[in-house]
């Protein structure tokens, strides 16, 4: 029976590691933020590589200079979070520079890529996102899952089995 309370336990606590890896992956979007892993060194110390951004939209006019700011950088889709050293209001361009460059971007950014602000951050989490978002991860995770939830319910059921064996011999 002890065997059964530590299974129960430990079973109970991996579900809530699961359910809280699952809010700061995808609970946050429900609220209006939007998630970004860092995947270079152009901000650091303020945001390193694998750290998980999480950035809030706002309007162009409530940018400051100083801000960091996350906007797509390119006709790919490419999004990059640099921060904001000049705002040409006339033309409605943000030119910014990583935290960990030397000069600003040769690129100006238009007031239209602007994504949003990050508001917070949570170091190496974007390891995490990345591996769940693409297979292999993406497999393994679904199959950790149900093997979770079979650990879950599994045991109930037999040690239920068991104990009502044992009551009707009695």
């Amino acid at each position: 029976m002890n065997l059964k309370k530590l299974w129960d336990t430990l079973s109970t606590a991996l579900v809530a590691a699961v359910v809280v890896l699952a809010l700061l992956l995808v609970g946050f979007r429900l609220v209006g933020f939007r998630v970004f892993n860092v995947i270079s060194g152009s901000m650091e110390p303020t945001y390193s590589v694998g750290d998980l951004l999480y950035v809030k939209p706002v309007e162009p006019e409530d940018v400051r200079v100083g801000d960091p700011i996350t906007f797509v950088l390119n006709e790919n889709l490419v999004v990059a979070t640099h921060r904001v050293v000049d705002i040409d209001e006339e033309n409605q361009f943000f030119i910014t520079k990583g935290d960990a460059n030397a000069n600003a971007d040769a690129s100006p950014v238009h007031f239209n890529n602007l994504i949003g602000v990050p508001k917070f951050h949570i170091p190496l989490l974007g390891y995490v996102s990345d591996y769940v978002q693409h297979p292999p991860g993406t497999y393994v995770t679904i199959a950790f899952c149900i093997v979770l939830l079979a650990a879950v319910f599994l045991p109930d059921l037999l040690f239920h089995d068991e104990e009502e064996n044992q009551e009707k011999s009695q």
